[in-house]
């Protein structure tokens, strides 16, 4: 028959091998395609989250926690109770960092290094790993266009072995029948753009 035919007949065939139809496990009935992919993406940041480092699962636990309102509420806690013994407003207690409260700058300074370098280290990790999606979504929109790209040749040829004319869209339809350079795309794009 035809070529882009028997191409597709192909791939439907790994898709079928590979596990990847549109049916339910049991087969007989069609699954749910949102379904299968929710479980496919809550499978893919699972494995990301088990693919962290320990030093990650640190940095992004410190995150969480310094994140917090209670984290908020904590360090205002202590800088009001430092100040309030240091300012000798709580006569029971001796100061022992008298203002401008020399050992106070040094503790929260020191805690805001240390809490940066744990927010930094997240956000490399959110960062590779949306990067990581990005090529996967660039990967996935490609194979889409090429796939449309020969389910629109695939056509035309249909129509024109059953004689309905097709030179009326023709021209409208050539420039999607072609396949997308994406090189060229992405030159275009950066091109008229406008620069940050």
């Amino acid at each position: 028959m035809y070529a882009g035919f028997d191409k597709l007949t192909a791939r439907a065939q790994r898709r079928e091998v590979l596990g990847m139809t549109m049916t339910s496990p049991t087969g007989h009935e069609p699954g749910n395609p949102t379904k299968s992919n929710i479980e496919a993406i809550a499978k893919l940041e699972h494995q990301a989250l088990l693919r962290r480092t320990p030093t990650e699962r640190a940095s992004d636990a410190i995150t969480k926690l310094v994140g917090s309102t209670a984290f908020l509420l904590l360090q205002v806690l202590l800088v009001f109770t430092w100040s309030a013994i240091n300012l000798s407003l709580i006569p029971s207690v001796k100061a022992f960092d008298p203002f401008p409260f020399g050992i106070l700058a040094l503790v929260i300074s020191s805690e805001s290094v240390v809490l940066t370098i744990f927010v930094l280290i997240s956000q490399n990790r959110m960062a590779r790993q949306t990067e990581k999606r990005s090529h996967l979504d660039l990967q996935v929109g490609m194979l889409a266009e090429q796939e449309l790209t020969a389910m629109l040749q695939m056509q035309h040829k249909i129509c024109q072995h059953l004689g309905i004319d097709v030179e009326s869209a023709k021209h409208e339809l050539k420039g999607f029948s072609d396949a997308t350079d994406v090189s060229k795309l992405a030159s275009d794009l950066e091109d008229r753009l406008p620069d940050k």
